[in-house]
Formats: structure tokens, C-alpha cells, sequence
């Protein structure tokens, strides 16, 4: 019973200090672990990525905008023509629905033409002298 007890206050003693050791074992030469480091969390892994990225970021768009400088330029024209023409058509439906408008459109552009055809179509001259002035343009806009 007396064995019992003190193998009892041993336990008790070796918890009082926060380890527990086995009683006849020599804990000396137990080879001993380092501490653990606390691993990065994965939140911490992601910031960090990205506070890279984000610190390259300028010199990543400056080469990929030097590098494919022209297709950008293009695309960038490509997209303002549709954007303007989506616009314009917008605006020209809009004034469409006007109810005087419409047909006030139609008769300017009957009259236009009407006075075109008879102005520069009708005699040979004046046909002449139509693909003169439209041949003087051409050659203000590509050069000659």
C-alpha cells in the first residue's frame, strides 16, 4: 500500500511540474526535439504573393504595353469605332422616333439627291468635273 502511495505522489509531483515522466527512465539522454515553429498560415502566404505581384505590377504592364504596343493601339481604335457607331445609331434612332422628324429627314435627303443627280450627273461636263474634284481629294488624303 505504501508503494502505491508514493508511486501516487510522483505522478502527482511530476504533474505539480507540467511533465510527465515515467518512473525508472532515464529522461537525460532521451534525445530532445526543437521547439516547433509555428508554420505561415496560408492566409499569410497569400498576402505575401500578392503584395509581390502587386509591388512587379507596374513593370509587368510596362513590358507587356511596349511589347504589343501596335495590336493595342488597333484594338483600342477598333473598339472606339464600334462604341462611336453603337452611339451614333443610338442618337439617330432616338431622333427617328420624333414624329415631325422623320419624315422632315426624308424630304431633305429626297431634295439632296435630286439636286446632286441634276448638278453633277446629268451632262457629261459636269460628270467631268465631279470625278476631277473627287480625284483631287483622293489625292489630298493619300499624297500623289
Amino acid at each position: 500500500m505504501e508503494t502505491e502511495q508514493q508511486q501516487r505522489e510522483s505522478i502527482n509531483a511530476s504533474f505539480s511540474q507540467g511533465t510527465l515522466a515515467i518512473e525508472g527512465t532515464d529522461t537525460e539522454n532521451l534525445p530532445k526535439l526543437p521547439p516547433a515553429t509555428e508554420p505561415e498560415s496560408q492566409w499569410q502566404q497569400i498576402s505575401r504573393q500578392v503584395s509581390q505581384f502587386l509591388a512587379q505590377l507596374p513593370e509587368y504592364l510596362g513590358s507587356f504595353f511596349s511589347n504589343y504596343k501596335q495590336p493595342l493601339t488597333t484594338v483600342g481604335l477598333i473598339l472606339a469605332a464600334i462604341v462611336t457607331a453603337k452611339i451614333v445609331l443610338a442618337v439617330l434612332d432616338a431622333i427617328n422616333d420624333i414624329p415631325l422628324l422623320s419624315p422632315l429627314f426624308e424630304l431633305v435627303g429626297i431634295s439632296y439627291a435630286t439636286w446632286f443627280i441634276s448638278r453633277y450627273l446629268l451632262k457629261a461636263s459636269t460628270r467631268q468635273e465631279l470625278a476631277d474634284e473627287i480625284q483631287s481629294l483622293k489625292n489630298q488624303f493619300v499624297g500623289e
